[in-house]
Formats: C-alpha cells, structure tokens, sequence
C-alpha cells in the first residue's frame, strides 16, 4: 500500500475542481491521508537500453497495465504526449519521454495482449495511438464512473472516495514540454497511475453489481476506434464573435483566426498566445487596412500582435475584397438539423418530437442512474427527431430507429433503451399535430435554447 502521510506533506491544490468542490467539508472532517509512491519516484526513461528494461519488466507483469500521458496543453498547438506514465502488478512505475524516441514499437508490443486502464481515454488515447500505442482492450475509470451515476467523476474524487486517498494536483497545468522536467512534476504524473489498477477493480466490481458490466464493456470497446471529430467551421468558436456585425465582419473574423491558427502551427503554439481571441474581434470590428491603423485599435494585443502585423493586415486587405457571394453567413452550414432553437419555427412538429423525447430520455436516465448525454449522444437523439422515418406502424417504426440509430453509432444497450422513447415521441408528436396546430411554449423554446447552450 501506498506510504502513510507524514506532518511536512503539502495540502492538495485548492485550484482543482474537485478540491474546491470539497472545500466546505474539509474544514468539518479530517482530510484523508496523502498518496505517495510506494516505490519512490522512477528515473525517466530516455535511451532505448532503458527503454528495454522497461518493456521486459512490463511483459512479465500481471494483470492489466495503468497508463497516462501528458500533454502540453495551453503551451503547445500540437497534442503530442510528452511523458507517458505506465504501472503494472509485478514491476515498478516507469515514467517514458516519448519525445527521446523515434519508435515505441518494443512498448506496444511490451503491451500486447494486456487491458490498458485509462482514466478519460477520449484524452490520451488520440496521442497515444500517434506514437504507436494502440490498446487491445481496456478500461476507462472515468466512464466507468458516468455508468455509476457518481456526480463527480474526476480521478482525485474517485480515488479519495472510492479508496481513501488524497491526492496532489498542484501541478495539473504544467507546460510538459519543459526539458529536463522538474521532481515534483515526475512525482504528480507518477501518482496519476499508483492506484489506478485498484480504482479500475472497485468500480468493476460495482458496474457488476448494478448490472452494467454490459454497458461498460461495450462503451470500453467502442473507445478502442475512438478519433477526435473535426469541428466544422472552428474558427466559429472564437470567444466574443456574436460582437461581430455583418457578414465581412465575419468574413474577417475567419481570415484572422485561420492566419493565427497557420502561425501556432508552424511555431508549435497554443494560439491564443500569439493574440487572444479578443484581438480577432476588435480588428474584425475596426476592419484596419494598414499597420498603423491596425495597431492603434483598441483591443489589439497580444506577442504577436506586432511581430505578424503584416499578416493580419494583408488578411483584412483580402476580406475587403471579398465579394458577397464569398462571405459567410451567421449560422454554419453542415449536413445535420439546425440548432434546437430553431426548430419552432422551421417545424413545429419535429420540435415537439425533440421537446418530448428530451422529457423521456431525462426520466430515462434518472431511472438508469446515468447522465442523460450518456443514454444517447444528443446529436444522434437530434438527427433521428429532425428527419425520422417515414413509416408509422410502431413496429417497422420501432425497427426503423433501431437501424438509423445503430447507423449513427449508438451501442446496442443505448439502443435498446433509446429507440422505444425516441419512437413514441415521434408518434405522439404525430398524434398531436393530426389534432390540430402544434404550438411549442415558450418555456419548452427555452429549453432547446438550454440544448444549443450544450453544445
């Protein structure tokens, strides 16, 4: 077991969420006992002889293997991995810089064969299957903790509550690319794996108990393809662009943000360090067309404000010229329905649908003990209320959700619980509308707007 606290141990970091959220209660009851290592702090792992030992001491490990992995998040554009952290029973801690290294190819074939436990696999798997790190199998203890209805699912909650430990996050927003890395860092990403094999065994036992095993084991195996979507029209995210008026307004907001996102690439860096979002905006807004007048705009700041003022320049000369044809319009164009809160008004009936299904799927979900967003992805609920099937026998109808559903690539217990409230809603929906005009309240209009807010 992990080493008891001694007096001189810092307190865990009143910055993360968890720990704020626990604030009120930690001034009423003893905090619980501080993780350590129980092995102390691993070398790094940067040449490929110790890289060898590593993966021998990892094959002829038992059991499934913990694993993490840093990224540089807020410092770098990339989201390479530039620490991996792996445990497993029968071997120590090893802590791998996978930047040292042309090929991980010994790991993964080290790992072949094993369970991976991941907590939020949706974060590391994309940068690890990047280096070559691609899971046979595994276990997510944050989803796994979503299927258990627990509120709070971040692993410093978890482990505290589901083991008795506390642990450090002081150093959750580090720039891991930073070489050589400091101790205490190695030592915050090294207890990120230290109990992460027990965490995964209680809330195995747990999902067994409350009969979902099931579910997990399907959601687990459908992260094995997980890819991270592609935002169409990302530069529609930019922060404070409903200031914008016009469509070359828009148009210059776009040309920005892709001139910006060019540069943080070739740099390597978060883009929102070479200008923040609210300098995209105030020159949207301002519209200068030489250096001067661009940069006595108020608003305009950032490292890069001066140094690239001639790309941000010669970027609005081109949005000037742009003819109307060629400017965007306020809302993104894409292949799936408009946003909830413009269903009243283009069709009140498939509002209605949505309005229902919602009220359904949220009892759904409170009675299965889950987050609603986990019985069905709500795009998938959306696209099947904008545009269902056309048969009405509830049977072919029932069959016919089941199959665009299952198209979609909603897993077959989401399914099974999904498809008969989705298809009720559709023929109620339907019932009303033969009765007379369908009139969506207000209140129910609010509530799609709620569902835009979601998103």
């Amino acid at each position: 077991m992990p080493q008891e606290p001694t007096e001189t141990d810092p307190p865990a970091d009143a910055g993360d969420p968890d720990a704020a959220a626990d604030t009120a209660a930690e001034t009423e009851a003893p905090l619980a006992p501080l993780l350590t290592l129980r092995d102390g702090l691993p070398p790094i792992t940067d040449t490929e002889a110790a890289l060898l030992d590593v993966c021998a001491g990892l094959a002829g490990g038992t059991g499934p293997v913990a694993i993490d992995a840093e990224r540089a998040s807020g410092y770098r554009y990339s989201s390479r991995a530039y620490l991996i952290q792996l445990r497993r029973e029968g071997t120590t801690t090893s802590l791998i810089d996978p930047i040292a290294f042309e090929s991980l190819a010994p790991l993964q074939a080290a790992l072949e064969g094993a369970e991976w436990i991941l907590h939020a696999a949706t974060q590391d798997l994309p940068c690890l299957n990047e280096i070559g790190l691609v899971p046979t199998s595994l276990f997510d203890t944050e989803l796994a903790g979503r299927l258990l209805g627990y509120p709070r699912v971040g692993l410093a909650t978890l482990v505290e509550t589901k083991l008795g430990w506390r642990m450090k996050k002081e150093h959750s927003a580090v720039d891991w690319s930073t070489r050589p890395l400091p101790g205490p860092w190695l030592e915050y990403a090294a207890l990120d794996v230290e109990v992460l094999g027990e965490l995964r065994d209680v809330l195995a036992d747990e999902l067994v108990a409350a009969g979902k095993d099931d579910w997990a084991r399907q959601e687990f195996d459908a992260l094995r393809s997980f890819e991270p979507s592609e935002r169409v029209d990302a530069w529609r995210r930019t922060s404070g662009m409903h200031r914008v008026r016009g469509r070359r307004g828009l148009a210059a907001v776009r040309a920005l943000w892709e001139t910006r996102d060019a540069l943080a690439e070739q740099r390597d860096v978060t883009p929102g360090r070479i200008i923040p979002d609210s300098a995209i905006v105030a020159a949207a807004q301002a519209m200068p067309l030489d250096r001067a007048a661009l940069l006595s705009t108020k608003g305009f700041h950032g490292r890069g404000a001066e140094r690239y003022a001639s790309r941000w320049v010669n970027a609005l000369r081109e949005v000037s010229e742009l003819e109307e044809r060629d400017l965007p319009t306020r809302s993104p164009r894409g292949d799936g329905p408009p946003l909830p809160r413009a269903w009243a008004e283009k069709d009140p009936v498939a509002a209605r649908r949505l309005v229902l299904a919602r009220e359904a799927m949220t009892a759904l979900a409170e009675a299965n003990n889950l987050p609603v967003e986990n019985v069905l992805t709500p795009d998938y609920l959306r696209r099947t209320l904008w545009t269902p099937p056309r048969v009405r026998e509830p049977g072919a109808l029932l069959d016919a959700v089941v199959e665009m559903l299952a198209g979609y690539g909603a897993r077959s217990w989401q399914i099974a619980l999904a498809a008969p409230v989705i298809a009720t809603a559709i023929l109620d929906a339907d019932a009303e509308a033969a009765a007379g005009p369908v009139i969506v309240p207000v209140e129910a209009i609010e509530a799609l707007e709620a569902l835009d807010d979601e998103d």
